[in-house]
């Protein structure tokens, strides 16, 4: 691979970057829906990746839990939870449950409430924005825009121009104090042009008639959650005004999203002059449909055609104001999502349900009556333990039996294959699929005390729709495409980490990965200059 600064005929060349980096990270994207709806993509959405970009089919994520937050912080800092501290939605830290963008040091910008408490201080190390910015003297520009505000507020950094999330309460994009006192003009209009009630206009129908849809079981089916409003999980789906929430389970929600984007774009001025610029998008209704109904349903595979639809229009948009191979973009996932239990178990494959809060309670329960104490145990919560240790302490209870005793308790339990300390997890010699990726998400401020592995297709959440987490390939491979300025057309089958995103985009820009990455460049992608 030659290098993009080189020496020819005896003068010295410009570097070359992008004018533009966009990442669309697709919460809950499974790596085989981009192959189960192939043949129904259009030839301008997936399929234009795929065959003009570059395929990383065996990317996986590297730690535990696979959870929204975390993936969304590797992504972009190339590090893993036991660097950058993003080790679930929640977590308990200080004896307090902590969610993982909550700021009480900011206030609403655009809205009000807690929905605007937000920002990236939790974070603990730095993201490829970040080094974007200090390798520009901090000319870049860096936004992120999603439904959640952990999928807009990680990827953008801690020094970002802005990130941008969706409030519920008003139908209405907002951010925090963290980036700016008052929402720009462009955003106040486009939120008093109120795109929210207009997504909320017409019912959910499929796209093509519903006796198509045969990547997925019959419409109706006993494993899909209900909506409020319906008797039964079917299409088509009807809609309520104003009722802004909806907006993170219907597809609209992504096209909404999209909107946004574009008019960041334009209005922000992106990849229109010599210094790259980057934006992260990150599409939060896939995965809210995704729990709700499960790999299997209709729905989803309704919205992964709808949203081909939109990755097509958003390329096209991308062409005609940044201009083709001016701008880089690579699609990801967080994680993936396990096939509804007890439809696994319907079609003979071994699959179950083991609730944290059923065995939370069992677990008091039975502490209280081995040790006569309803106090020792904080939480079960991110397949991990949480003990009081504060109270072990005063009372002077034995801490490693009790330990032990909660060890031999869950491993009794059908759903359990493992349970063991996180000491005897970097003691002992297991060799395990899962022993490196439960210290890769460990902590120590921010986890438990005894780590759960569950039982291959066992998960923990209500037997409707469907859930993640776990270090299985249902749940952490994931798709990475890569498109545009700077990419090699191809495929690889080696194994990838989402920790080489950040550290092959920082290769792609010739400026220094993230501070805590240990994400590797994926060479083949890079083209030659």
């Amino acid at each position: 691979m030659q290098l993009l600064c080189s020496i020819s005929n005896g003068q010295q060349k410009k570097l070359e970057r992008p004018r533009l980096v966009i990442g669309i990270v697709v919460d809950q994207m499974r790596w085989d829906y981009l192959y189960r709806y192939y043949n129904r993509y259009s030839e301008n959405g997936f399929k234009r990746i795929l065959q003009e970009g570059f395929n990383c089919q065996n990317t996986y994520l590297s730690y535990l839990p696979t959870y929204t937050a975390p993936g969304h912080a590797s992504i972009y800092t190339g590090a893993v939870p036991a660097l950058h501290g993003i080790v679930g939605n929640d977590w308990i830290e200080n004896y307090n449950s902590t969610y993982c963008c909550a700021d009480n040091s900011v206030r609403a910008v655009g809205g009000y409430g807690k929905a605007g408490q937000m920002s990236p201080r939790n974070l603990k190390s730095s993201t490829i924005g970040d080094a974007l910015k200090l390798a520009t003297q901090f000319s870049s520009k860096v936004y992120g825009v999603a439904l959640k505000d952990r999928g807009a507020i990680f990827p953008a950094g801690h020094s970002a121009n802005a990130a941008f999330w969706f409030d519920d309460s008003s139908g209405h994009f907002i951010s925090s104090t963290y980036y700016m006192q008052q929402l720009p003009k462009w955003l106040q209009l486009f939120n008093e042009k109120k795109w929210s009630d207009s997504a909320l206009a017409e019912d959910w129908h499929t796209l093509y008639p519903l006796n198509t849809y045969t990547q997925s079981a019959a419409d109706d089916n006993p494993f899909e959650h209900l909506r409020k409003h319906e008797t039964a999980p079917i299409f088509p789906h009807k809609t309520i005004a104003k009722q802004y929430a909806q907006l993170r389970s219907l597809p609209t929600g992504n096209s909404l999203c999209f909107k946004m984007a574009k008019q960041l774009i334009k209005h922000e001025q992106l990849g229109l002059d010599a210094t790259t610029d980057l934006l992260c998008v990150s599409l939060s209704t896939t995965d809210y449909i995704g729990h709700a109904y499960g790999p299997q349903a209709v729905e989803v595979e309704d919205c992964y055609l709808r949203l081909d639809q939109d990755i097509a229009q958003f390329l096209n948009y991308l062409d005609q104001h940044i201009g083709k191979q001016q701008y880089t973009l690579f699609i990801t996932a967080d994680h993936g999502a396990a096939h509804n239990a007890n439809y696994l178990k319907s079609h003979r494959i071994p699959a179950g349900i083991l609730s944290e809060y059923r065995l939370r309670d069992a677990l008091k329960k039975a502490l209280k009556q081995a040790f006569h104490s309803d106090s020792i145990l904080l939480n079960v919560m991110n397949y991990q333990v949480f003990l009081n240790h504060q109270y072990i302490e005063k009372k002077k209870l034995p801490l490693e039996r009790i330990k032990q005793f909660i060890i031999k308790y869950c491993e009794q339990e059908e759903g359990i294959a493992y349970a063991l300390t996180y000491q005897d997890l970097k003691t002992q010699n297991l060799a395990l699929a899962w022993q490196l990726p439960l210290l890769k998400g460990y902590y120590p401020k921010r986890c438990g005390d005894i780590a759960l592995i569950y039982q291959h297709a066992w998960y923990s959440d209500g037997d409707k729709g469907t859930t993640h987490g776990a270090w299985n390939p249902y749940d952490a491979h994931i798709p990475l495409l890569w498109y545009g300025w700077g990419v090699s057309a191809g495929e690889s089958f080696k194994r990838y980490s989402q920790e080489d995103i950040a550290a092959s985009l920082a290769a792609l820009l010739h400026i220094q990965v993230p501070n805590a990455c240990t994400g590797n460049v994926i060479i083949p992608l890079l083209k030659s200059k």
